[in-house]
């Protein structure tokens, strides 16, 4: 159960580079929150995120992709090799944190709050548990998961909603 006026902004996460940043610092901002990997089929949705990311990033968008090896061993390398990866690949600029699980007890309390907030297939309650790679959640403004979309949602696809969430502009809400 997720508490009133619980947000994401009381997590922090760990950046590719070991730096940790509190989800606080994305505060006021539609956010795009993916468990990621490098080695799946749905990997090429990389170039998605970065065009949703350049698109509207001056509008108050980040994507924030978060590596994943719980599906398939899909993303077994390095934070470096990671980074490398979707650098030199599909020129990811958006905020890449280091690998986490989302499913179990060692999920990433960040990920417990997602599923807690929006459980998964057709919002049935129970059926919280990430199913693959490239699961998506969009955060509001005030740092709350407005919507969950699955793995087979292309990025493109989410742009209606994310104009609506975006509004009027940087620093609106809706």
């Amino acid at each position: 159960m997720v508490e009133a006026g619980e947000t994401i902004y009381r997590y922090s996460a760990e950046l590719l580079d070991g730096r940790t940043v509190s989800l606080g610092d994305f505060r006021g901002q539609v956010l795009l929150i993916v468990n990621t990997a490098s080695r799946c089929g749905f990997t090429p949705q990389y170039a998605g995120l970065e065009e949703l990311y350049r698109t509207y990033k001056e509008r108050g968008f980040t994507v924030l992709g978060f590596p994943c090896n719980q599906f398939g061993r899909q993303e077994p390398g390095s934070a470096g090799e990671i980074a490398s990866f979707c650098e030199l690949n599909y020129g990811v600029s958006f905020p890449m944190f280091a690998r986490i699980d989302v499913n179990g007890k060692d999920a990433h309390p960040l990920y417990d709050f997602l599923k807690r907030s929006r459980p998964g297939l057709l919002g049935l309650v129970g059926i919280s548990r990430i199913g693959w790679n490239f699961a998506k959640f969009l955060i509001d403004r005030e740092g709350r998961p407005a919507e969950r979309f699955g793995s087979s949602t292309a990025p493109g696809a989410l742009t209606a909603r994310i104009e609506s969430l975006l509004g009027g502009g940087q620093g609106s809400s809706l």
